[in-house]
């Protein structure tokens, strides 16, 4: 999630078309397209199944502290307030709201790049963690625990979240404190570019879903969902979260972005280094400004931040679809996306497997976080998928296409991560024993 960083884009904006050429400015017309993977875990006492505060000696301040010898620069919102994130170069180390630990990796030419990346910080982090008595761990929504249980990271943003996303959806605590996700970013080279790659990812969210499913348990006891962390999503806010239809019509551009985003509310509004909460949506700032004040530019940026939709434009292309999973289904899934969205032939293939109408494409996404691959005509269109994304890489960079491996292994057997996680839970000696299980 964003650092909220010091206020500098402080330019007034005032029409839609200023909003608009935010998009158009982000385009990447010359040089390959990169690759950014995010990756979020879970942290547990070692050998426990609770949550690690913030506070305290083994808390996930002090984890924090434990990489600023190895060159990090610690990020305060203010003097004297806790360290809350970590940054060295391009590459970010940041916390949720319940305290999961995020990895944002600097954009590289190559999925294999980006994998390598995240590999070598899990290693310091499973280090640090352990000699902190903590252990990370790779499920998609925390398995013990209920909200009333849960520490919140001392986070201005979040405060002011809690506030405004609380009161929007039933499952918005659920989503800040329990669940985790791998990303994709990448990039586009024009709008016609973006349009395609956006419907292609938003057309294949039900597949993405399906194979990175990895959080079936919540509150110890299976909920029903192989993707219980996807399923949160359907009540966290229906302004500012889903697949809009205009991402999987045709329908996209930067004009149809701009108009949603502009209906969606603020989440906050930031002034003189405060968090307010007016409210309004973004249209009703952008027309009426707020204090005497036109919208400026960071607010557009901390709104489109607050936008939580499947595929995400900022300044890159987001895709938000899969559960937290281990090191190599996390590169398998930036390989894949780099296949499917970088190859021309690959992008047009997906874009023709993946057709269908919103109400069928709607349809077979709840189908998807509840029965996964199993959820009919879902595998062999996984199947069609991988082999597109393989293709693609073969022609693009060959090099990348081992990355695929966890994913065909997946669609070989039909069995994603949360059919594995059911059966251990299932077989549990303890939940203690459960939680190690998924240890990274």
């Amino acid at each position: 999630m964003s650092l909220d960083a010091r206020q500098t884009e402080v330019q007034p904006m005032t029409t839609a078309q200023a909003l608009e050429d935010t998009f158009r400015s982000a385009e990447r017309r010359d040089g390959p397209g990169l690759v950014g993977l995010e990756h979020e875990k879970l942290l547990f006492p070692a050998g426990g199944a609770g949550a690690v505060p913030y506070d305290g000696p083994s808390g996930v301040g002090a984890l924090l502290e434990a990489f600023l010898p190895e060159g990090w620069e610690a990020f305060h919102e203010g003097p004297g307030l806790p360290i809350i994130a970590l940054v060295k170069g391009r590459v970010t180390v940041s916390l949720e709201p319940g305290g999961q630990f995020e990895l944002s990796g600097a954009p590289h030419p190559t999925a294999r790049e980006g994998h390598l990346e995240n590999l070598a910080h899990l290693a310091r982090l499973k280090a640090h963690a352990a000699a902190l008595g903590q252990q990370v761990v790779g499920l998609g929504y925390r398995p013990f625990l209920s909200l009333d249980q849960m520490p919140w990271m001392p986070k201005s943003r979040y405060g002011a979240m809690k506030q405004t996303l609380g009161a929007r959806g039933s499952h918005a605590f659920n989503m800040m404190l329990m669940t985790t996700t791998a990303q994709v970013s990448l990039d586009w080279r024009d709008e016609a570019d973006c349009a395609r790659k956006v419907t292609a990812a938003a057309r294949m969210t039900p597949v993405t879903v399906a194979l990175f499913a990895n959080s079936p348990i919540v509150e110890g006891a299976d909920s029903g969902f192989q993707s219980f962390r996807s399923r949160v999503w359907n009540d966290v806010d229906p302004a500012r979260c889903g697949t809009p239809a205009f991402m999987i019509d045709g329908s996209f551009s930067y004009r149809r972005y701009v108009e949603w985003a502009l209906a969606a509310p603020l989440l906050f509004l930031r002034r003189d280094g405060r968090y307010l909460t007016p409210k309004l949506t973004f249209g009703q700032l952008l027309e009426q400004g707020f204090d005497g004040q036109p919208a400026l530019g960071t607010d557009w940026v901390d709104h489109l931040s607050t936008l939580f939709p499947e595929v995400r434009i900022k300044r890159v292309l987001e895709v938000r679809s899969a559960d937290a999973v281990d090191g190599p289904m996390t590169g398998a899934l930036a390989a894949m996306m780099r296949g499917l969205l970088y190859d021309a032939q690959a992008l047009d293939a997906l874009t023709r497997a993946t057709a269908m109408s919103v109400e069928q494409h709607h349809a077979l996404h709840r189908a998807a976080q509840r029965d996964g691959l199993q959820a009919e005509g879902l595998l062999e269109l996984a199947r069609d998928v991988v082999g597109i994304a393989k293709a693609g890489l073969t022609r693009l960079d060959p090099e990348d296409v081992p990355l695929l491996e966890p994913l065909e292994a997946v669609v070989a057997s039909g069995r994603a991560p949360a059919v594995l996680v059911r059966e251990a839970f299932a077989a549990r000696t303890s939940n203690e024993a459960f939680v190690s299980k998924f240890a990274l």
